[in-house]
């Protein structure tokens, strides 16, 4: 089974930027391909980008599924996971550490982005979280175009020790190396 793994990499709130990467995974842990992109640091064109991300990784016809590492990537750019997954064709199964504080992000939407903090509000709720259980600290999903049991099954099947699944920890991994590769020439960080 082939899933593609989707998250960002460290930024600074000063850069236009943030590094994006997809990476496929035939699972358990075999790693088939790796891309990596941008997207504008709290713009709007996280959906937009991710689809082109997996489309480049040249699989996505043998796709299962895309795993998120949250709704939102740089900052506040909201992945619409509703579009994601109309364009993709594939389930969305998208993951947390743990419950959001919806009160602090909502009053940091309406401070930040007056004009379309409804329109991010809205598409960072539109899914219920659910409990994932993973032997440790649970964490919560959501999931568009499959059911609560197959996401719960393909989670289970792609963590392999701890309690996060093993293609989002690479694709962070991934995206915040890139990020440093980018960083000031000359420096270690």
């Amino acid at each position: 089974m082939r899933v593609v793994a989707v998250d960002d990499g460290r930024f600074r709130r000063t850069d236009r930027r943030a590094p994006v990467c997809a990476v496929v995974v035939s699972l358990p842990d075999e790693i088939e391909a790796v891309r990596v992109d941008s997207v504008e640091v709290d713009g709007t064109d996280a959906t937009e980008r991710i689809a082109q991300l997996i489309d480049a990784t040249g699989h996505a016809r043998d796709l299962r599924a895309v795993l998120l590492d949250g709704a939102v990537v740089g900052g506040f750019n909201v992945v619409d996971l509703d579009r994601l997954h109309r364009v993709t064709k594939l389930p969305v199964i998208c993951v947390t550490r743990r419950e959001p504080d919806r009160e602090r992000i909502r009053r940091a939407l309406a401070k930040w982005f007056p004009q379309d903090a409804r329109v991010r509000w809205r598409m960072l709720t539109a899914h219920r979280l659910f409990s994932v259980p993973t032997g440790a600290t649970p964490i919560r999903a959501s999931v568009v175009g499959a059911t609560r049991r197959d996401a719960l099954a393909l989670l289970a099947r792609s963590t392999r020790r701890g309690y996060w699944p093993e293609p989002l920890r690479w694709a962070h991994l991934i995206a915040s190396a890139r990020a440093r590769a980018t960083e000031r020439p000359g420096t270690n960080h």
